[in-house]
């Protein structure tokens, strides 16, 4: 699919699937047994869902997408690290995946942890302490323009994160410049189930 659609076009269909979703009207495609057949060979996906690990975010659910449509990174706090740079490289440069969101939502655990972190001066210990450092300089940026709260500062961090993988990563960044690829920062809400876009790159 990724090799007919623009980044243009793969947002689109992910916007009409999370209104489905939205709505109650999801379709489910691409989950039969023919699907599945057709994909032993290889996959060809037209998005990147780059999200937190949080169990309400599951990216093909809220997108109402299939078997083979998404190529889905996660990590707490949708931190970055080389794996994650490593798969999204592997999603643009070898599939050819015309799209990367990065996907955060409300209430965001490691978010949440992170400002606690930077109010009282004490990090978390064992490997929590990392995914914190990793959201800190979003959490000190929301911070310096008088956001406070968790939801807004999940969108800080979201756009955050976007910029930074585009500041990261030649093959995504070439990626974009070159039309190919667009990289956008999306929020979800968990009571509407809605997806928003909050910030991008690229032409979509």
């Amino acid at each position: 699919m990724s090799e007919t659609l623009t980044p243009a076009q793969a947002w689109r269909t992910l916007r009409e699937g999370n209104q489905r979703f939205v709505h109650g009207t999801s379709s489910h495609p691409n989950q039969d047994s023919a699907r599945r057949d057709e994909l032993v060979g290889g996959q060809n996906p037209f998005c990147v869902i780059f999200g937190c690990s949080d169990s309400r975010l599951a990216a093909e659910i809220i997108f109402d997408l299939g078997l083979g449509d998404a190529f889905v990174v996660r990590s707490a706090g949708q931190v970055i690290d080389d794996a994650v740079l490593g798969s999204l490289e592997y999603a643009i440069g070898v599939l050819g995946a015309p799209l990367i969101v990065v996907l955060g939502h409300d209430s965001c655990g490691a978010v949440t942890a992170s400002i606690d972190a930077y109010t009282s001066g004490e990090m978390p210990g064992g490997f929590v302490r990392d995914l914190v450092e990793r959201i800190m300089p979003s959490v000190i940026t929301a911070q310096r323009n008088g956001v406070t709260e968790v939801n807004d500062t999940v969108v800080e961090h979201v756009k955050q994160t976007a910029k930074r993988l585009l500041a990261t990563s030649q093959t995504i960044s070439s990626a974009v410049d070159e039309g190919r690829t667009a990289v956008l920062g999306v929020t979800y809400r968990l009571a509407e189930g809605k997806a928003e876009l909050v910030s991008g790159f690229g032409n979509v």
